[in-house]
């Protein structure tokens, strides 16, 4: 933060109330990032904090955010999350139902900046990121979420502009 980087990301409301309160007050210019899965009774919290929701993947959370984003008189933007590998185990909205909540999203107004999507744990994630720069494209989004720390490089040839590289800076979770 000292050295001028500006962009966090976080995968638990929880965590982030506890460590970003103080330094987004210290460094005003941070925007922080909800990369996990949000349930819609952490909302409220999750606007408290948070500039980007990246997990966005159905129409109830897309409206608890738009409930809420009223109530706190804050406008946060979201990226829709795409279960692009059709994995049972995996949030995401199903590719049959993307353009569904895109339009839902625009009915409401809220602030749809791009698409989002953790491929399958394969030797391939290059076919995933093919298909979402495609709806990229299709569906006119200005950005893309996806690549990690095993896949980012791929990710970024696809128009990822954002990535999530965390264990490669940080390390194994605990």
């Amino acid at each position: 933060m000292e050295h001028g980087h500006q962009h966090y990301g976080e995968n638990k409301v929880q965590e982030a109330t506890k460590k970003w309160h103080e330094l987004k007050l210290k460094y005003n210019n941070i925007k922080l990032h909800m990369i996990g899965k949000l349930q819609t009774n952490k909302v409220r919290d999750c606007l408290k904090y948070f500039d980007f929701i990246h997990s966005v993947d159905s129409k109830k959370l897309a409206k608890k955010i738009f409930d809420e984003q009223i109530k706190q008189n804050k406008k946060i933007s979201i990226f829709i999350q795409i279960n692009v590998g059709n994995e049972s185990q995996k949030a995401g909205v199903n590719i049959s139902e993307l353009e569904e909540l895109l339009e839902y999203c625009n009915f409401l107004k809220l602030k749809t900046v791009g698409l989002m999507c953790i491929p399958p744990n394969s030797n391939n994630p290059n076919e995933y990121f093919i298909k979402m720069k495609n709806f990229k494209k299709k569906y006119n989004q200005e950005n893309l979420s996806m690549g990690m720390s095993a896949d980012y490089i791929d990710a970024i040839k696809n128009s990822s502009n954002f990535i999530r590289i965390g264990t490669s800076i940080f390390g194994n979770r605990n």
